[in-house]
């Protein structure tokens, strides 16, 4: 047998590397616990040290002053100098990085050569959580090319990058630089294999160490079997409709109200994800502390309504079933992807659900690209999408992006709410908690009614564990493998 510190630790899940850019992709690095973000946090959603050592914050709230973490040196062995984390931190304020959301007036090196200050136009309480973000990850200068580019990774955190070999797969090696506790698994590969069943396969075949992304089906036999155990955790993610409400057939809220009570949520997360309680009659899941409104009605089950409202917008059935009005028939295009393998099972249920109703569904299974791409050149007509609203422990980020007044490519597409826009400029300048708490109930309520997205189920991350591997546990903000944590038993 392979002696264990050599053994490489082998993790298969279903994201491809498409860029080397923390503001395109580049989520993988991170958790692979190769880059460094200046903040993390802990399970309970506290903000704890990672690059910064600490930080200091001004009684007025407009000063943060975070101090480097003594001795870090990027993997290139170079020392991680203030003015790197500038220029990273400059580079992720892009609109497409959530940090451009910040009320940021400045990042300045200093004082000192090892601190960094961010000062704030405006006290903005969710500052921690953006600069813990994959796109606030902080690269060495040797990362990028002469244009600005990123064309390598070179991070400062317990692994190196010694093979890379995108969209697929990379290898990473312990960094003999590293200053912290010494891994016990000292060598680690990540390779994308797009079908949940072949994960589950290579898991219970001694392929994989880890395999993330499991289908429900599989979850159901590996848990029968002796070869893996599996763990799973409630994420704050939420499978979810996009819906164009610019679009001739979804743009009268009726419509939209109809197509949401049309799902049967509860069937779905009955007989696809085998849990029902993961039914989502709102956005923002449970998990969500703060975000999630008890006292909002769900969406339920009711197709009898569904087909009235449709009816009161002067849709008639025609001799297929389908309903027509002016010539017109109600018909769309569902795109969807398999990146999680339920999406295009769920996209299957909804089919036939909205069938049901009169409206015919065309579903289109590509790549998780198309929904953005469809959403910025308006082709877009719904789309299934699984959307993380705990990327950073405050929902902030994430909703910002989604739901500003020019939607979001993940988000709202062709729907405008300004109490909502004013809810969220509002929320980005406040520090008081009893203030803050109201204008997430208010932007809750408004994405709720207006229905930009029309919820259907919640998450459920799984992950299938060699039992020659121990100290596994699930991150449940998705930000790490936690590698540093993981030791051979055999």
């Amino acid at each position: 047998m392979e002696a264990a510190p050599s053994r490489p630790l082998r993790i298969v899940g279903p994201w491809e590397l498409s860029s080397l850019d923390p503001l395109r992709n580049g989520y993988l690095f991170p958790r692979m616990q190769v880059t460094e973000t200046l903040v993390d946090f802990d399970d309970a959603g506290r903000a704890k040290p990672a690059l910064a050592a600490g930080w200091q914050v001004s009684a007025d709230g407009l000063h943060w002053r975070f101090a480097v973490r003594p001795a870090a040196r990027f993997h290139d062995g170079t020392p991680v100098r203030a003015a790197d984390v500038v220029t990273a931190l400059e580079r992720a304020r892009h609109p497409a990085g959530v940090l451009g959301h910040a009320p940021i007036e400045a990042i300045v090196a200093g004082p000192g050569s090892d601190h960094v200050t961010i000062r704030l136009q405006r006290p903005f309480s969710s500052l921690l959580a953006l600069l813990s973000h994959s796109s606030a990850q902080i690269l060495a200068p040797a990362s990028f090319g002469a244009n600005g580019a990123v064309r390598a990774i070179v991070g400062s955190g317990p692994y190196r990058i010694v093979r890379l070999e995108p969209p697929q797969r990379f290898a990473v090696e312990a960094f003999d630089g590293w200053r912290g506790p010494r891994p016990a698994v000292r060598h680690a590969s990540y390779l994308s294999v797009g079908r949940a069943e072949m994960r589950a396969l290579m898991a219970e075949a001694g392929q994989a160490e880890l395999a993330y992304g499991l289908d429900p089906a599989s979850i159901v036999r590996l848990r029968r079997g002796r070869a893996v155990s599996v763990l799973g955790i409630e994420i704050p993610r939420t499978t979810a409709l996009k819906l164009n409400a610019a679009h001739p057939l979804l743009a009268e809220p009726d419509a939209r109200r109809a197509l949401a009570v049309a799902i049967d949520r509860r069937g779905i997360a009955q007989a696809i994800l085998r849990e029902p309680a993961l039914a989502a009659g709102q956005l923002f899941p449970p998990t969500l502390s703060g975000w999630h409104q008890s006292a909002l009605p769900a969406w339920g089950h009711a197709p009898v309504q569904a087909r009235e409202w449709l009816h009161g917008l002067g849709w008639r059935a025609g001799a297929d079933g389908v309903l027509r009005r002016a010539g017109q028939r109600f018909a769309l295009t569902l795109t969807t992807f398999p990146d999680r393998p339920e999406l295009p099972v769920i996209a299957a249920a909804i089919q036939e659900q909205m069938r049901l109703i009169g409206v015919q569904v065309r579903v289109a299974v590509g790549n998780s690209s198309e929904v953005p791409l469809g959403h910025r050149d308006g082709s877009l007509e719904m789309a299934l999408i699984a959307r993380n609203y705990g990327v950073v422990p405050d929902a902030y980020g994430t909703v910002a992006q989604d739901f500003d007044a020019d939607g979001g490519d993940w988000g709202a597409m062709g729907w405008q709410s300004a109490s909502l826009v004013d809810a969220v400029r509002a929320l980005r300048g406040s520090t008081d908690p009893a203030v803050a708490a109201p204008l997430r109930a208010r932007i809750a309520s408004e994405i709720h009614h207006g229905l930009p997205l029309i919820p259907v189920v919640w998450y459920r991350q799984t992950v299938a564990v060699s039992r020659r591997l121990d100290g596994v546990t699930i991150d449940p903000f998705e930000r790490s493998y936690r590698l540093t944590d993981m030791r051979w038993t055999s």
